[in-house]
């Protein structure tokens, strides 16, 4: 009888402590916030840091050395943006299929790595401003003779799993789905394998950014032995993802970057990795 009355006794105190704090208004606010206050800015720039999620094979977009150092034009863009405002960058790699459930479970704070801008994501997300034009590409070895898409009839095509490339096969099958083997393409985590399967000959077809295909293929011993075939999914734009509460994040994002291309520190980063203004529609922007 006296345990029960401790244990009644005790339970009741549990209650009274939490009714208490539910009438203080005491919360738990994570790093994307409340429904209250749900945008992350008055966190960052507090701590004084922010978490970019990327793909950390995605070159020259965002990459892992040998010496496992990331770096890359994303890498480079993001911190000259944050530099503006004081704040430091963090860079975790994640898989890539899952970007914005990072970035919806408080994991990342954005997702910057040429990351394009499409209907289905803006759904769940919220873009900056463009800042690179892209398009898609299908890659494949001189020695398949693959001189258009109709060439791929009955042949295997690989793509990176949650990449545009993978929604551009799905929204447009006739250009690509409906001619491959099994109407389905080979997923893969990164492109990195997929290339090596390309050169096994496992895949004859691999649709990917032309941004890294240029900048890949620059970098392979063999580049001579392959071959990129311009396609008719529309072009993309690249832009920073993030929450769609995180309107004043957006502000700075956008902010930043536009002081980066009219005080010339952006043309200095696209010739570092491009060599060239020719994609970047902030410095037409500026140009015009």
């Amino acid at each position: 009888m006296l345990k029960s009355m401790k244990r009644l006794l005790l339970l009741t105190s549990f209650l009274l402590i939490a009714i208490g704090l539910s009438g203080c208004g005491v919360r738990y606010v994570n790093r994307q916030g409340s429904q209250e206050d749900p945008d992350t800015w008055a966190t960052v720039s507090k701590q004084k840091k922010i978490v970019v999620g990327l793909d950390d094979s995605f070159v020259p977009m965002g990459f892992q050395t040998k010496s496992g150092k990331i770096v890359g034009y994303d890498v480079d863009l993001a911190k000259a943006v944050f530099k503006q405002y004081g704040i430091k960058v963090d860079f975790q790699p994640i898989d890539w299929s899952m970007n914005v459930t990072e970035l919806r479970n408080g994991t990342i704070d954005l997702i910057w790595n040429g990351f394009s801008i499409n209907p289905q994501r803006a759904k769940k997300i919220t873009f900056s401003e463009p800042y690179l034009i892209n398009d898609q590409v299908l890659v494949t070895k001189k020695n398949q003779h693959i001189k258009n898409f109709a060439d791929m009839k009955g042949k295997v095509a690989g793509v990176q799993s949650g990449s545009a490339g993978a929604m551009d096969i799905d929204n447009q099958p006739k250009l690509l789905k409906d001619r491959i083997k099994g109407h389905e393409p080979i997923l893969y985590d990164t492109f990195t394998d997929a290339f090596i399967d390309l050169n096994a000959n496992r895949i004859q077809g691999l649709l990917i950014d032309s941004i890294y295909a240029g900048y890949y293929l620059e970098h392979q011993k063999n580049e001579s032995s392959f071959t990129s075939i311009p396609s008719e999914f529309p072009k993309e734009q690249y832009g920073v993802g993030m929450r769609k509460g995180d309107t004043v994040l957006k502000q700075k994002i956008d902010a930043g970057l536009n002081r980066l291309a009219k005080n010339g520190e952006l043309h200095k980063i696209n010739m570092k990795w491009f060599g060239t203004d020719r994609d970047s529609p902030l410095m037409k922007n500026v140009q015009k």
